[in-house]
């Protein structure tokens, strides 16, 4: 059997309500396998919620099948970690790339695409462009739905994590890193 994989390319700003879509509808199919009803719900608000500053440092990247976009996700040379708790006074500042990871962030696939190897072709492309910029490592806040991908990719479990969303209610997740240039 031949897999189709669709294209990926750069997201632009005219993708933002598509990708909007696919985040709440990837979130409402794909979490409640991994939390409850009330976490689901406060996820598709808040977790499931685009942050076009990726978009616009060119940073975030779409597959797209049938003009439809079926994963999206990407990587971020800026402080913030994650949407999802709200906004913190230095989310915008530049990370040193000799210092810091750079942020993989954003990641949604489709439920009908998953497991078909998109996830990992944009981490791939947010390794690769980091690698570029001079970073050595990547780092994220996980989901529980994304931690075998990510472990699957070279990540490793630094600590949980719980993500506090601005209604209140409590999102288990792990932190994790990967060198740059580690095999994975």
């Amino acid at each position: 059997m031949t897999t189709f994989t669709p294209p990926q390319r750069t997201a632009t700003l005219a993708d933002a309500p598509a990708i909007a879509e696919l985040m709440r509808a990837s979130v409402l199919e794909v979490f409640p396998r991994f939390y409850d009803e009330r976490q689901t719900a406060s996820a598709a608000e808040h977790i499931a919620h685009i942050d076009l500053r990726l978009i616009e440092d060119g940073t975030y990247f779409v597959h797209e099948a049938d003009g439809e976009i079926v994963a999206c996700g990407g990587w971020s040379r800026r402080s913030k970690m994650h949407t999802g708790s709200g906004a913190a006074a230095d989310d915008g500042r530049p990370l040193d790339p000799a210092t810091e990871a750079a942020r993989v962030r954003a990641m949604f696939v489709r439920g009908d695409w998953t497991r078909r190897g998109l996830g990992r072709a944009i981490l791939e492309s947010c390794r690769l462009a980091a690698k570029a910029e001079g970073f050595r490592l990547l780092t994220l806040t996980a989901t529980m739905p994304g931690v075998p991908l990510y472990r699957s990719f070279g990540f490793t479990e630094d600590q949980p994590v719980t993500v506090t969303m601005p209604d209140g209610v409590e999102v288990a997740g792990a932190l994790m890193t990967r060198g740059i240039d580690q095999e994975g």
